[in-house]
């Protein structure tokens, strides 16, 4: 009879009846006591948490039959399900040579994970502090320090072999895991970062597009068999500017410190592996969850919201600006007239260091728990929550930051007018200066209000002192008045 109707009229609404019945019975039989809805969400977590799962290894020694416990992303070594002849019987294996590379521009976490293959719930762990990367993976945890810095990352991969388990001798586990590695890729990555400080007059994205250029012609050499560039001498004189860092899965002699060095190392790579890919290592691994072979294993009761997860990363990637931002400013010549702003500027870095800390510690001892249903997804929330309430307001410690920059480009307009004066930076300089020209009259113009207290420096004090008395982030201090001195 729905077909008579006349808004009835495509599969996608097919789709919509279809769902509109099922949900349906399935609110009636809980309504009439035949299924909790209690239940019907256990049973819902049974079937994503039954699901094999793809993670990166991230230079962590996997091997097949190993247990791996995914609440807090950590292997269990030392212990498997089967003996070393079982394992090695029952397992086979598969060529899959295949190499790859890419140009990297952004510096941010999430682009780093993309290039590693990480998923959110794994990048979640790496920013909480629960894993503990190697190998190529160090790549993570490589930032810029400073914004004026041009940075463009060669990324290459090669995988070589699959191995598998077969599932005819699996058995129960023991409890203490929730997964057991049944395949791995091997292969080997390797990041090689380029970076150069820019200038005041220099353009930043330029060189940058220039460079993204000349890195892209690296992987031609191995295919042509070249062992080094042709560049123009506006190149060459580009390229030397650079330095160069190198992350990979493979054991150099030296490791590359500039743009030539790179392009020999790149040429290299491929024979690193050595014979039969005995130099291969754990690349990508797959897990099947424990509780397929035992019921009372344990288990994945939920998943974290990637929405919470992208919004902890974005705290980290903000903490990272901000170091960047205090780098900057430290690194001027004009602070080294005026010790109290230098004073000041590193106080604020110092404090937000120990804010991302405790940030971190809060992430790596409630993930584990979320995940294993120990406690509520909204408790990480309510930690999001609490720190944008906090005087580590995203937009309030900008708003320091920036007030701080034009205060500084205002020393600096008075430093280039009074070029010829000499600037003192202490007391102690200024009653030496006075002293020597003692038989002079000396005029000084002095800025009195750059050593003043500042409420909201002491705002965050207050606030880390408060946390130091807490459990975790959770149980932080309620929402605080924030008073900002506001430059003019």
């Amino acid at each position: 009879c729905l077909l008579d109707f006349g808004w009835f009229k495509g599969p996608s609404c097919c789709l919509c009846v279809l769902l509109w019945v099922v949900f349906t019975l399935i609110g009636c039989n809980i309504a009439h006591g035949y299924v909790s809805a209690a239940e019907f969400r256990t049973e819902t977590m049974k079937t994503t948490s039954s699901k094999p799962l793809e993670v990166a290894a991230l230079g962590r020694p996997f091997q097949l039959g190993m247990l791996y416990d995914y609440r807090d992303d950590c292997l269990i070594p030392g212990i498997t399900l089967w003996d070393r002849e079982d394992l090695q019987q029952d397992t086979y294996e598969i060529m899959q040579p295949k190499t790859d590379f890419d140009v990297i521009v952004s510096d941010s976490v999430e682009v780093k994970a993309w290039a590693l293959d990480v998923d959110a719930s794994l990048k979640a762990s790496f920013i909480g502090g629960l894993v503990e990367v190697d190998g190529s993976a160090k790549y993570l945890k490589d930032t810029k320090a400073s914004k004026k810095q041009s940075r463009v990352t060669l990324k290459y991969k090669r995988t070589t072999k699959f191995m598998q388990l077969s599932m005819s001798h699996l058995g129960r586990g023991n409890g203490i895991a929730t997964h057991v590695v049944t395949a791995v890729l091997y292969g080997a990555q390797a990041f090689f970062v380029f970076d150069r400080e820019v200038s005041e007059t220099e353009d930043q994205q330029n060189i940058e597009g220039n460079l993204q250029v000349m890195i892209k012609k690296i992987p031609k050499l191995s295919i042509e068999g070249g062992a080094s560039l042709k560049l123009t001498d506006t190149e060459e004189a580009t390229v030397e500017k650079f330095s160069c860092k190198f992350y990979g899965d493979f054991a150099l002699e030296q490791n590359p410190v500039s743009f030539q060095d790179a392009v020999n190392v790149y040429t290299t790579l491929p024979g690193l592996l050595g014979e039969n890919w005995k130099n291969a290592v754990p690349v990508r691994v797959w897990l099947l969850p424990l509780e397929i072979l035992d019921s009372s294993a344990a288990r994945i009761v939920r998943q974290i919201s990637v929405r919470l997860i992208n919004q902890s990363q974005s705290v980290i990637d903000h903490f990272t600006e901000i170091e960047m931002q205090c780098n900057d400013i430290t690194k001027r010549k004009v602070i080294s007239y005026f010790p109290d702003v230098r004073k000041k500027v590193k106080s604020f870095k110092n404090m937000c260091l120990e804010y991302k800390s405790v940030f971190q510690r809060s992430l790596s001892s409630i993930l584990p728990s979320i995940r294993g249903g120990g406690t509520e997804e909204c408790v990480l929330a309510n930690i999001l929550t609490k720190k944008e309430q906090s005087p580590f307001n995203s937009n309030k410690l900008k708003e320091w930051l920036d007030c701080k920059e034009e205060e500084i480009n205002l020393l600096q307009v008075y430093t280039d007018m009074m070029e010829d004066m000499k600037i003192v930076a202490s007391n102690s300089e200024l009653q030496s200066e006075i002293f020597k020209n003692r038989d002079k009259n000396v005029v000084c113009f002095a800025l009195t209000s750059l050593g003043e207290e500042e409420p909201y420096l002491s705002c965050l004090a207050n606030h880390l002192k408060a946390l130091s008395t807490a459990k975790d982030l959770y149980s932080a201090p309620e929402k605080e008045q924030i008073s900002m001195w506001i430059f003019i």
